[in-house]
Order: C-alpha cells, then structure tokens, then sequence
C-alpha cells in the first residue's frame, strides 16, 4: 500500500523532511517512489508540488496523519 510520507533529512538535532510518496512497508528514510516537496520544522517553512499531490491522492495514495495536517495547513486538502 502506497503511503504520502515524510522522510527524514539534515543533521542531528537540526531535522527536515521531505514529502515523499513510498510503499508503507519501506523504511523512514529508504528510496521513494517520488519525492512531492519539503518541510522544515524548525523555520516552518514547506514547499509542496500541488498538482503532482493531488495526482496521487486520486491514484488511492492515503497520507499518513503528520502529512495530512501539513497538507491542511497548506490547503491542499480539506
């Protein structure tokens, strides 16, 4: 089952992630099938690819609950 994940990246204590779309079952920081956008949580800054999201949301991917919040924020989703 395909998943909307985040993948960790950065250094120690200074994290970033970014929005990837990977099979539930791979590991955190394994190769993803497409890499969406990024997220910084220590700036709050995010940048999302829009239209390949909703691609994918409508292929039947299901975010995670981490992403799904971020893709509110965003307005992606509602």
């Amino acid at each position: 089952m395909l998943k909307l994940r985040l993948k960790r990246t950065g250094r120690k204590r200074s994290p970033s992630y970014r929005l990837v779309v990977m099979e539930n079952t791979a590991r955190r920081d394994g190769r993803p099938i497409e890499e969406l956008g990024y997220y910084s949580p220590i700036t709050k800054q995010y940048k999302f690819d829009v239209e390949k999201i909703k691609k994918w949301l409508d292929f039947g991917v299901k975010p995670t609950e981490t992403v799904s919040s971020l893709l509110r924020k965003a307005e992606i989703i509602s």
